[in-house]
């Protein structure tokens, strides 16, 4: 509907129009529609603004659009593809380290070695000081005291001494007959000619045939291998399976000699043979627990005479740095060095 005279005044007035009362209606009305149109046009800051933000959404289109892709070389499709999966494997490599870092479970507790111990073995372990060493005729009776194991375990004697054994003449070997024996059944093979004599001596395997039998088997069913000097030869393409075990027989440890009787009482008596290992340390079985204390004493000042008797004159300083008395299975009992030096 046309609006009237009056009402266009009305409306320049309200918009801050000057009309002369005289001016036609279409005066009127165009300088309404003048005024109008000036006010909404932008203005120049709001013009900046759209042409920044235009600018921007254009670089923004650039930077997603795909990467042109050249026939070969490194933007070729194989190329962008294989560039693609080396990334995807390094994230899953990185992601992979991160799991392995994190800990799977509950943490374990550290426990002490006592702790991992055996209850018989914490049990026994209670008559004992912690850094307290005890004289040797003590020691005996603890370690008979402390064998918690069902068995007649081997009382057993370890003693570091301050040798060198990567030295010809530090390198301690030898072997003695112990008082009160080790306690243990021993089985003797002999080999020997005289078959007779060896059979009467008290040994088990006797003669060439039986003893060479027995190492084909390689049941090496015997403790104690003794041999006479004639027949050390044929032993030869049997030391693999006899040296590994301490059963070839040795000159110095009186498994190789011509006097078989005596070797073989000797070997029943309770011989046994003793070297330091690489760290210079003596392990050896004086006994066992079923024994008296007055017999495994006598065992044990067996071995420490002779472990003195064979001390090297290159040997200068302390020569028993640290003597232990234990059994089988049981904890380890130290003694005084002075008891035993």
């Amino acid at each position: 509907m046309a609006k009237t005279k009056a009402e266009l005044l009305e409306e320049a007035k309200a918009l801050g129009i000057e009309v002369d009362a005289k001016a036609k209606v279409a005066e009127i009305q165009a300088l309404i529609n003048n005024k109008q149109m000036t006010d909404d046009a932008p203005s120049p800051s709001d013009a900046d603004d759209s042409e920044d933000t235009a600018e921007a959404v254009a670089e923004e289109a650039t930077e997603t659009e795909a990467p042109k892709v050249a026939k070969a070389g490194k933007r070729s499709a194989k190329a962008l593809e294989e560039a693609e999966a080396k990334a995807a494997k390094e994230e899953r490599k990185e992601h992979a380290a991160d799991e392995e870092e994190k800990p799977k479970g509950p943490v374990a507790i550290t426990r002490s070695r006592l702790e991992r111990r055996s209850k018989g073995f914490r049990k026994s372990a209670e008559n004992l000081e912690a850094d307290k060493q005890y004289k040797l005729e003590e020691a005996i009776a603890l370690a008979k005291k402390t064998s918690h194991v069902k068995f007649d375990a081997t009382v057993e004697m370890h003693i570091r001494l301050g040798v060198n054994p990567r030295h010809a003449d530090q390198n301690i070997r030898d072997n003695l007959v112990l008082p009160a024996g080790t306690g243990k059944t021993i089985r003797i093979a002999v080999l020997t000619e005289d078959i007779a004599t060896a059979k009467a001596a008290g040994a088990d395997i006797i003669g060439t045939d039986a003893v060479f039998a027995e190492l084909d088997k390689g049941t090496l069913n015997f403790d104690i291998l003794i041999s006479t000097p004639q027949l050390m030869a044929k032993l030869g393409k049997y030391a693999r399976t006899l040296g590994p075990r301490g059963l070839m027989p040795n000159p110095k440890s009186g498994t190789v000699t011509t006097d078989i009787d005596k070797a073989i009482a000797e070997a029943k008596a309770g011989r046994v043979e003793y070297r330091v290992d690489t760290t210079g340390i003596v392990h050896l079985g004086v006994g066992k627990v079923s024994f008296s204390e007055a017999q495994l004493l006598k065992n044990v000042q067996a071995v420490i005479a002779s472990i003195k008797a064979n001390k090297p004159q290159s040997v200068k300083g302390t020569y028993f740095r640290a003597a232990h008395l234990t059994t089988s299975m049981g904890p380890s009992i130290s003694l005084e060095l002075a008891d035993i030096s």
